[in-house]
């Protein structure tokens, strides 16, 4: 019989840990599960969650080094299919999940990262119209961002080149995809805007795995693209492709083509347009003389520019008439107001105070120069001025008599 042995909690999560470390079930297992209790670690950038199904659920960790990989980023209530191995964490005796991979359940990594940040971006507001730059009618120089070796920038330059043949053409060589793209599309665009080489760029690559496109789909290429003072048409694969940077370039084409041939006018519609205008513009002109024509003959023939003089004169005695009539206008005017100041004059007269001083009456006035207008005003030695036509008499009421009584 074995005799019993006494273990320390560190001596037996130790050993609980060799043995889930030794089995080889363990060491590389696919999980499926619901995520929840997700934690990023934005310090260390660990992420810590737990995965659960309609009746369990197990504690997992996703070190920095593996979690820099994804696509995309896990959410609470997402369902994913992760793997890596089971251990024992010492410290407290719990086992937990150690994950080296994760992808959705269902829609893949690289389909969700893409309407993770699809969603974001236009939150922001950087698919908005508004924020769109136009492209210019007759660009003189034309930047091109693809790579040197694909299809895409032979397309580009003969199209050019065959539509309108003034434009100078601007190429970049960049790396369409793989780990060092992105880095060296955003130089591209920066250097362009820095320099101010280009009234417009054409930023594209032929067709490919959604992989192959991926690095225009990336946050940092997007934002590069949106931020960019030139005009950006982005061109990435065929026309049933679409990546993140054609919802922040400023025009989307279907085709690197298709951007050459709405990056620049044809030369030869223009040359058409000119032609039409040019003659239009002749045929109205001619109309236009032939019209002048027409008025200037029919002038020449008119009875007063053959006698100008005669023209001359009646305008002279029309002026006279006129001048004749406004005289005796202006004289009636005077006479009337002449005869109607008399009237008036006459009128004030007839109520002035000295009009009637002068038919012999007077005015009495008392000290306090008051008029007096009956006798029942005054009393026996009174003191009274009477005021006359020529002058004032100084008077004293000796005795008053009433005609009333």
């Amino acid at each position: 019989m074995v005799s019993p042995v006494v273990l320390s909690i560190t001596q037996l999560n130790t050993y609980i840990k060799s043995k889930f470390d030794g089995d080889e079930w363990l060491t590389n297992v696919f999980v499926s599960g619901e995520i929840s209790n997700f934690t990023n670690h934005y310090k260390s950038g660990h992420l810590y969650l737990s995965l659960k199904d309609d009746k369990c659920l197990v504690k997992a960790v996703m070190f920095a080094r593996n979690a820099r990989r994804l696509r995309f980023i896990p959410q609470d209530g997402m369902k994913v299919i992760v793997r890596g191995r089971v251990s024992v964490y010492e410290a407290s005796g719990q086992y937990q999940l150690y994950i080296d991979d994760m992808q959705p359940d269902g829609l893949g990594a690289l389909n969700l990262a893409f309407e993770q940040l699809k969603a974001k971006l236009q939150s922001e507001g950087l698919f908005s119209e508004e924020r769109k730059k136009a492209i210019p009618k007759f660009s003189k120089r034309i930047g091109v961002i693809t790579s040197p070796t694909g299809a895409a920038v032979h397309d580009i330059i003969t199209i050019l080149s065959r539509r309108y043949p003034l434009a100078e053409v601007v190429f970049c060589p960049v790396l369409v995809q793989g780990e060092g793209a992105a880095p060296q599309i955003i130089d591209a665009i920066k250097r362009f805007n820095r320099i101010k080489c280009a009234d417009v760029i054409i930023m594209g690559r032929g067709g490919g795995s959604l992989e192959d496109l991926w690095p225009f789909n990336e946050e940092t290429v997007a934002r590069a693209v949106s931020a960019s003072d030139i005009p950006i048409i982005s061109a990435v694969g065929h026309e049933t492709d679409f990546t993140i940077c054609d919802f922040t370039a400023d025009l989307r084409a279907p085709t690197p083509s298709a951007a050459a041939e709405l990056a620049v006018p044809d030369i030869n519609e223009l040359k058409y347009s000119i032609s039409y205008s040019e003659a239009l513009l002749k045929k109205i002109m001619a109309e236009k003389v032939l019209e002048c024509k027409k008025t200037l003959n029919e002038l020449t023939k008119s009875y007063t520019l053959k006698n100008p003089l005669n023209l001359i004169e009646m305008e002279r005695i029309r002026t006279d008439r006129i001048t004749e009539r406004l005289s005796n206008g202006m004289q009636n005017k005077k006479s009337d107001a002449k005869a109607q100041l008399i009237s008036l004059s006459g009128k004030l007269n007839a109520l002035s105070p000295l009009s009637t001083l002068s038919r012999g009456y007077g005015i009495v006035y008392d000290k306090n120069e008051n008029v007096i207008s009956s006798v029942s005003k005054l009393q026996k030695d009174d003191e009274v001025s009477v005021f006359l036509s020529d002058g004032r008499v100084n008077c004293v009421i000796e005795s008053l008599e009433d005609k009333n009584e």
